[in-house]
């Protein structure tokens, strides 16, 4: 067992705000954010909406609320909605899709192909058919390993979806790892969604905050949503602050793909099983997931379940001195 401090593994929302990112949060022009909208967080929403090419966009504590805002917004009682298998807002927000916006949750096989869309999106019946009204896109996605939907892809999904009368939602918390995997701008990314959803504080160092983003009225009712759901701030420009620093930042989310590559290849020099990594999601798997998380505990790594496997997620706070720490202590103690 090591006695050194343990590599952090586990997620990129881990990451701490630097010493700039902390004098930029001190420094920020602030003010009652519900009663005249901050003006550091309008500059937030501002450049995130001209990032993703969309009208107006609405800074929001975490991801899970900008997910619940936008299908609250797009759906009635009863509604069914798609989403990919393993996504998010199927297996991470502990059903806030169906207590909170009313939606029935419809998993599609992932990767989600055109056809499938077509296929699910529903029947005219009304005594027998559910009312499908809704295609929740995710890019990244994560459950297969942080894997990035290409622009061509998504407008296929897009159109597949409109053509059924599908509106569209885009779960983008990591839209910057596909933006900056793929060399594209993120507006390439969202072309033809109604609602998109992105983070900061996955990788990017900000500690807390999510946008959501979308048309003018939509943003209009969002802004209601996020207060009915307790998430109006008051002097919000001290959390926007960050995610402005955290938005120049994007660029650096290369060296986490290459730090994932170091490691993948690493532990299959190793004898692991490895899915070769497209972002800075790594995934293994193991015979016994919780034995090896034991395994990799004692030597010094942290590392999370994912499935029946393990993951490792790189971001800013590990490098890649560290990566190699890594290696060498799963080499010397962990056998898969």
């Amino acid at each position: 067992m090591t006695t050194s401090p343990p590599v952090d593994l586990r997620s990129d929302t881990i990451t701490r705000p630097d010493d700039v990112m902390r004098a930029a949060m001190a420094a920020a022009e602030v003010a009652d954010d519900v009663l005249d909208h901050d003006p550091t967080m309008r500059r937030l929403e501002e450049r995130v909406a001209d990032l993703l090419g969309l009208d107006a966009a609405l800074w929001v504590p975490t991801a899970s609320m900008g997910n619940v805002i936008a299908l609250c917004a797009h759906l009635e009682r009863g509604d069914e909605f798609l989403a990919p298998a393993g996504a998010h807002v199927l297996s991470d927000e502990l059903g806030a899709p169906a207590w909170l916006a009313g939606g029935m949750p419809h998993p599609l096989p992932t990767p989600i192909t055109e056809d499938a869309v077509r296929a699910a999106a529903g029947g005219t019946r009304p005594y027998f058919d559910l009312r499908t009204t809704l295609l929740c896109l995710e890019n990244t996605h994560n459950a297969s390993g942080g894997t990035v939907t290409a622009p061509d892809r998504h407008a296929r999904l897009v159109a597949a979806a409109r053509a059924a009368g599908l509106r569209v939602h885009l779960d983008g918390a990591r839209l910057w790892n596909a933006s900056v995997r793929l060399d594209v701008p993120p507006a390439a990314l969202t072309v033809g969604v109604d609602t998109a959803q992105v983070c900061l504080s996955k990788g990017l160092g900000a500690p807390v905050g999510s946008v959501v983003a979308g048309t003018t009225e939509f943003v209009t009712r969002a802004r209601r949503l996020r207060k009915m759901l307790g998430g109006g701030v008051r002097q919000g420009g001290v959390l926007a602050a960050a995610g402005i620093v955290a938005l120049q930042r994007i660029p650096d989310l290369a060296v986490d793909h290459e730090n994932a590559r170091l490691l993948a290849d690493g532990l299959v020099e190793r004898g692991w099983r490895v899915t070769p990594p497209e972002t800075n999601i790594v995934r293994a798997e193991v015979p016994d997931a919780a034995a090896t998380l034991e395994s990799l505990a004692r030597a010094g790594v942290l590392a999370s379940p994912s499935g029946t496997g393990i993951r490792f997620v790189t971001h800013r706070d590990v490098s890649t001195v560290d990566i190699r720490t890594v290696l060498e202590r799963i080499g010397a103690t962990v056998a898969t």
